[in-house]
């Protein structure tokens, strides 16, 4: 009997393992992790060193795919250094690994707003076996794996000439990567860009209070997470709930929200398709539909909405995005009208906009 098919993992791929840089000051932390990363032939412990510092030294010399950082570290802590540690790291995907992950939303999401790619909660000296391990390992394997589901090279920018320039709502779907990019197109957007922002971030429930707050600072701007018929008014922005997918509809004249928990092709909640799908029955062709940074191809459904709406649609390039799936997924179908880093996105949306 032929044996059965195995399914599809890194390690089966024909490149060179992942190189990965630990940092963190617990010398049993830094082997028992690199014991785990070992474990996996897709990836290989680059390096392993206590403090930022270190780790920034290391970086000048050393090209890797990941860093492995804690927050709390004698001398400069994690979040301080992730800046200067993505700069030094030349295109090296960040994944927070940190026991103050586990106090709140606040730490994480201060973590992707500068730019992680993810983060996990780190355990125990005691407990740095099992769940932990297996949960690295999936998040190793799906950063790396992610830009690969989608295998076209990557798009050229596009000028956002060919955007329309008269829009009433914009509408962004993100995921992994997502926030840290968010951050960078909402700086660009001034505080007198009166139409309303709806977002679709892939987030568990208890951080949208957090992500909401953040939003509103980078925005500057009100930011609300969305409760069922609250109003679409101009000059907030509203951000879905963590259990539910973020729908308008409208009622006379006025534009509310509507929440929705049906199953979605892509399996998320919330997702970007009911989003994009809602908008484009809502306002047709006077919506901007954005996909920035993310795994997976939820978004790609309702931008071909939006696109048969003959509503614009941007997307992120494979350059600025941590991982290309999604924006990648959308400019696949051919139905983008611009390819650009975030802040070019938000700079177009605050140029293009033309007075009511």
């Amino acid at each position: 009997m032929a044996p059965k098919p195995q399914p599809h993992s890194v390690a089966q791929l024909p490149r060179p393992p992942a190189r990965i840089l630990i940092v963190d000051d617990s010398v049993v932390a830094r082997a028992v992790i690199g014991k785990m990363i070992e474990a996996n032939r897709a990836f290989a412990v680059a390096g392993a060193v206590s403090d930022a510092q270190a780790a920034l030294a290391f970086l000048h010399a050393n090209r890797v795919d990941i860093i492995l950082l804690d927050i709390e570290m004698p001398g400069i802590d994690g979040l301080t250094a992730l800046p200067d540690l993505l700069l030094a790291g030349q295109g090296a995907r960040v994944i927070i690994v940190s026991s103050s992950c586990a106090e709140g939303a606040a730490a994480t999401i201060q973590a992707l707003t500068l730019g992680a790619a993810d983060t996990l909660v780190k355990p125990s000296i005691g407990n740095l076996v099992g769940k932990f391990g297996d949960l690295l390992e999936e998040k190793l394997i799906r950063l790396i794996d992610g830009d690969d589901r989608f295998g076209a090279p990557a798009a050229k920018p596009v000028a956002p000439s060919s955007v329309a320039n008269d829009f009433d709502v914009v509408a962004i779907g993100a995921s992994t990567g997502g926030i840290h990019a968010l951050s960078q197109l909402l700086r660009a957007i001034p505080a007198s860009f009166q139409l309303p922002i709806l977002i679709t971030q892939h987030l568990p429930p208890t951080f949208m209070p957090y992500f909401a707050a953040q939003i509103a600072v980078l925005a500057g701007r009100p930011c609300d997470v969305a409760v069922e018929h609250m109003k679409v008014q101009p000059g907030r922005i509203i951000v879905a709930p963590g259990e539910a997918h973020l729908c308008c509809a409208r009622v006379a004249d006025q534009v509310t929200i509507r929440l929705s928990t049906a199953k979605v092709a892509s399996g998320c909640m919330p997702s970007v398709d009911p989003m994009f799908e809602s908008v484009a029955t809502t306002y047709g062709a006077r919506a901007l539909g954005v996909i920035l940074s993310g795994m997976g191809r939820d978004g790609a459904v309702g931008a071909h909405r939006l696109a048969l709406c003959g509503a614009a649609l941007v997307a992120q390039d494979k350059a600025s995005s941590v991982v290309w799936g999604m924006p990648g997924a959308v400019i696949n179908a051919g139905v983008v009208n611009a390819v650009l880093p975030p802040y070019e996105i938000g700079r177009m949306i605050a140029l293009q906009r033309r007075p009511s």
